[in-house]
């Protein structure tokens, strides 16, 4: 099994060591590459489970394909959206890849948990809603291991079980270009220094 459980936010435009914006290329960028690589393991050793740790704040986001790496303007809350947008389109589109293959891909959402995140608004105005870490983690335990999910693929959970996401992660279309453009060269452009 592979849980991808990445998640970052940063208030101002960073980039990593290779010139991408870190907040799309930690949550989505690095799981999409992880997941990539061990794919052929996966395969070789299934049944196996893929599990990307997502949030409700997708349905807020949208996908600029035409600025994955806000150079043109940035925003936090946008930014967090938009990549945890692109956790959803990306499972969906990995479950019809691999489907047939032994390997399942499925989506958790831990619902707003106390942890070290820093999140972009104040925690006091979500208190009473806020569950503990282990809460948080269960979704993504459960997709992991479950009898009752083998082989359930292309799939969206929470704690109390499935629910649907956007209608916006359910666009095969744009999935299929989202794939594209994060499978794309291996040699990305720098942004300029100005955005940095």
């Amino acid at each position: 099994m592979l849980i991808n459980n990445a998640g970052v936010t940063q208030p101002r435009r960073v980039e990593t060591a290779d010139g991408l914006e870190s907040v799309f290329a930690t949550n989505h960028l690095g799981p999409f590459l992880l997941t990539s690589l061990l794919l052929p393991v996966l395969t070789a050793s299934a049944p196996s489970r893929v599990v990307t740790v997502a949030s409700g704040a997708h349905a807020m986001g949208k996908i600029d394909l035409d600025d994955l790496q806000s150079s043109r303007g940035y925003n936090e809350i946008r930014v967090y959206n938009q990549s945890k947008l692109a956790n959803l389109l990306f499972t969906y589109e990995l479950a019809r890849r691999i489907a047939g293959s032994g390997v399942t891909a499925n989506a958790a959402d831990p619902g707003f948990v106390k942890t070290n995140l820093r999140v972009p608004f104040p925690y006091s105005i979500f208190s009473f809603m806020r569950g503990s870490a282990v809460d948080g983690a269960r979704p993504a335990v459960f997709l992991a291991s479950s009898p009752e999910v083998e082989g359930v693929s292309g799939r969206y959970f929470n704690q109390k079980g499935e629910l649907k996401s956007s209608k916006l992660s359910y666009d095969e279309d744009l999935a299929r270009r989202l794939w594209d453009v994060s499978a794309g060269p291996t040699e990305r452009p720098r942004a300029a220094s100005s955005s940095r």
